[in-house]
């Protein structure tokens, strides 16, 4: 038997239920809602519950139960009432959803895979999404737990610039909420938008269901003494409010004073209020191997179901108005469920269309610039023959300058780019002449940097982003990576365009683990995103243009060696110059062997080859994801040799992929083996001479070449 422990109280003791019902509110509809949401859980449970003679259904693949939370939940839709409202949900959230607007046929046919919805049978049925260009949208929810908090304060930050830089009164009084429960208090997610939101006083509002439970964790081992409102009672620029969610009366109050508070204005706000789980964490879970009967039974009395129905019975509605509204759920379920079956399941040969976007898609994503928008601002990719010479650093500055200039849903971030301009000063100067609202420090948080600009993006907004070295990417990765999933995970019902601009490599004669790091095979692993490397300023101004014009989200990469160095120098090709992107350069035509690279490595492999004449022929990839397979393949069956440098490690590295396709599509035409030169499989040294050993030198590269010449 499990250790019996104590059963947590309630926060506050329910009052007795007052004779009238707090006035400003639809009452009947959020009874409604709390009953839709029950009966929806009561379907899906009664699907995969075995009993006795009769066979599991097991329609529901995964199930998660919202019992206990369903009411305060519904109360909350009901006054996310502006047009530009947002909220950034989580797994057990469908009873917002509902109140704001989910399909009934939807809340079951996406749990049941089926065709249509919010996913199209691409992921679990309770990752809801709700596109709405005229009320609350609820953001892409993801799986991940904590990581709805940075994109909500995002919303919230957008709200602020759509309003006040972009002058749109549409954005008035609006607010972004964060749904989140007692464990998701100890993430990352949670500090940074929390940090986000009281520093820049964000109209933003953190809704924390707190039901003592994290699985099986209890919230005393999520946060000190398990009250994360107590525990944040001393920040500056934050209403707490801490109640009952089981509590009509108090639930309502605490929720419309928080609104209220961050609607006029006065900052974010959070509420937290109890409530229990009236059922295990997930379909598959079994409360009774960590929770003893006492602690169930416990959270049986505190069902909010019941004080609702004692709450408005018969203040406000009678009995028969009860059992109507019980009548009317029972039949709105009956259809919906129908419905949902009746759909077919998704169509396999459509599973890998939209992780890029697709312009013939109708209606377009929400998120990013429009087609329009985006065919407005135009481009060529020929080239200005008379520009000046400028330095990768000053080529990137001034494209993100003129961009700035022409398109004010710009928007460029990072720590350091504002008032420095950047620890590589590439954004120096650009605060000053477009201000702090659209180029502009944040705080030392890179889920929170990414998280922002995955929202600003849903927004309409094109944001910028700054990671300040590769390495420092990590903490960002559940953002980065769901941000990428987003188009195909909603089925192209939401994408998040963002520029994440991104140095790293080694430095002028130095290197290091932690600034010098490339890895960018795990962004070309990384589903729905472009992967960008450019060699010089010129190519640097094009393709940084094109990625500011995608519909794809973008990782711009900026090599250290040519931020730091002269090397990469070119023309300054144009204001209107905009390259396409996964269209290879070739450096230099050659007759016997193909030597592909990419970044600040051309140069290396230009100095190596520079008197092998006309043998070789150098080719840069510029683009690694999408990347010129034509333009390698065509090369590679002229030549009959292929060598391929690269500094990322050697296992695995985007190398591997090049050879790869090498291999299965042009094996006969090649006379000796494709060879891959790059980094043993250890991290970047600090040394000059170790550095040496471990990065391709120009002496290495020359000797691998002449190698190749002589098989």
């Amino acid at each position: 038997m499990p250790a019996k422990t104590a059963v947590r109280p309630p926060a506050s003791t329910p009052a007795t239920p007052p004779v009238t019902p707090r006035s400003g509110f639809d009452w009947r509809r959020i009874a409604f809602n709390t009953l839709l949401s029950r009966s929806l859980d009561d379907v899906e449970e009664h699907t995969n519950k075995q009993r006795a003679h009769v066979p599991r259904e097991h329609l529901v693949l995964y199930q998660f139960s919202a019992r206990g939370h369903d009411m305060a939940q519904s109360i909350l839709g009901s006054l996310l009432t502006g047009a530009r409202d947002g909220a950034g949900a989580y797994y057990r959230s469908r009873p917002l959803l509902l109140s704001l607007g989910l399909p009934v046929d939807d809340a079951l046919g996406s749990p049941l895979g089926r065709a249509g919805g919010f996913s199209d049978g691409r992921d679990i049925g309770v990752v809801c999404n709700l596109p709405n260009r005229n009320g609350c949208t609820v953001l892409p929810m993801a799986g991940d737990v904590g990581s709805q908090y940075t994109p909500a304060a995002g919303w919230a930050q957008s709200i602020v610039y759509h309003r006040d830089t972009l002058h749109d009164a549409s954005y008035a009084n609006c607010l972004s909420v964060a749904l989140g429960g007692d464990g998701s208090v100890a993430t990352n997610g949670f500090w940074a938008a929390l940090t986000m939101a009281t520093t820049l006083k964000l109209p933003m509002l953190f809704y924390i269901e707190d039901n003592d439970l994290g699985i099986s964790v209890r919230g005393d081992m999520q946060t000190p003494g398990g009250d994360i409102a107590r525990n944040l009672a001393s920040f500056t620029n934050l209403l707490v409010l801490n109640g009952d969610g089981c509590d009509p009366h108090d639930a309502s109050g605490k929720l419309a004073a928080a609104v209220a508070h961050v609607r006029r204005g006065e900052g974010p706000a959070l509420v937290r209020l109890t409530v229990p789980r009236l059922s295990s964490h997930s379909g598959p879970d079994n409360q009774k191997g960590y929770r003893t009967d006492a602690e169930i039974a416990a959270d049986q009395t505190r069902d909010p179901l019941p004080k609702l129905r004692e709450y408005l019975v018969p203040a406000l509605l009678s009995e028969a108005d009860w059992a109507d509204l019980e009548g009317e759920v029972a039949r709105t379920v009956h259809v919906a469920l129908e419905a949902a079956r009746a759909r077919p399941v998704p169509d396999a040969t459509t599973v890998a269309r939209f992780v890029y976007a697709d312009d013939t898609a109708d209606p377009e994503a929400m998120g990013g610039l429009s087609l329009t928008e985006r065919s407005a601002l135009g481009g060529s990719d020929q080239p200005s023959e008379d520009g000046e010479l400028l330095r990768v650093a000053e080529a990137i500055r001034r494209t993100l300058r003129h961009e700035l200039a022409v398109n004010p849903k710009v928007v460029v971030f990072g720590e350091d780019v504002g008032r420095k301009g950047g620890v590589h000063l590439v954004t120096e100067g650009l605060q000053k002449q477009f201000g702090a609202e659209r180029v502009f420090d944040t705080s030392l948080s890179e889920e929170g940097i990414i998280g922002r600009a995955v929202s600003m993006a849903i927004s309409g907004l094109m944001p910028v982003a700054e990671i300040q070295f590769r390495k420092y990417a990590d903490p960002a990765a559940e953002q980065l990576n769901n941000c990428g999933t987003m188009r195909w995970r909603t089925a192209n019902r939401f994408a998040a365009p963002i520029v994440v601009r991104m140095p790293g490599g080694f430095g002028k004669d130095v290197g290091d683990p932690w600034h010098s790091l490339s890895d960018e095979v795990r962004f070309a692993h990384a589903y729905g995103w472009q992967v960008i490397m450019p060699s010089n300023a010129a190519d640097a101004v094009g393709l940084l243009r094109a990625a500011m014009r995608s519909p794809n989200p973008s990782i711009f990469f900026e090599h250290r060696s040519l931020l730091m160095t002269g090397d990469g120098s070119a023309r300054y090709p144009g204001d209107d110059y905009v390259l396409p992107l996964g269209r290879a350069r070739i450096v230099h035509p050659g007759t016997s062997l193909t030597l592909v690279t990419w970044g600040a490595l051309v140069h290396r492999c230009a100095e190596a080859i520079a008197s092998a004449g006309d043998a070789v022929e150098l080719i840069d990839l510029r683009t690694i994801a999408p990347w010129d397979r034509d333009a390698v393949l065509s090369s590679v069956k002229k030549t009959g040799r292929c060598l391929i440098v690269h500094e990322d490690n050697l296992t695995a590295g985007f190398g591997a992929e090049i050879a790869g396709t090498l291999a299965q599509e042009a094996f006969w035409h090649l006379d000796a083996p494709v060879e891959r030169l790059a980094p043993r499989d250890i991290p970047v040294p600090y040394h000059p001479e170790l550095l040496d050993a471990v990065i391709p030198t120009v002496a290495a590269i020359q000797a691998a070449v002449d190698r190749l010449l002589s098989i």
